[in-house]
């Protein structure tokens, strides 16, 4: 049985930081791009991929709304995904989920069909 489970959510104050983790078990970790995603609240808000990386860790994919910001990345001998979110933002606040990535292209990457988390709450208070 697959499971994926995030941590490391919560309450941040604008320009300050907070890490996620993802562990994932029951698949083989190191054979998937991995990404993370986020849906804000309010009506109408889609959940949007805002960094995926490869399965060796030496390609990466940010949304230009993080980039400069958040780094991904894994420890595939752990089985564990990070994202470090620096200079957080009012507007980064959402659920914030890990997935195996289905599809990657060129400014894009989506884990419809893939294995997910139930997420984890980020709040940026101003």
């Amino acid at each position: 049985q697959v499971q994926v489970v995030e941590s490391g959510g919560g309450l941040a104050q604008a320009e300050g930081s907070l890490r996620l983790s993802c562990t994932v078990s029951g698949l083989p970790f190191s054979d998937y791009s991995m990404g993370w995603f986020r849906q804000a609240p309010g009506p109408g808000k889609e959940r949007e991929g805002i960094s995926c990386i490869s399965w060796s860790g030496g390609s990466t994919y940010y949304a230009d709304s993080v980039k400069g910001r958040f780094t991904i990345s894994r420890d595939n001998h752990k089985n564990m995904l990070y994202l470090q979110m620096n200079n957080l933002k009012p507007e980064d606040t959402a659920i914030y989920y890990c997935a195996t990535v289905t599809e990657w292209r060129y400014g894009y990457c989506s884990a419809g069909g893939g294995y997910w988390g139930q997420g984890t709450q980020v709040t940026v208070s101003s």
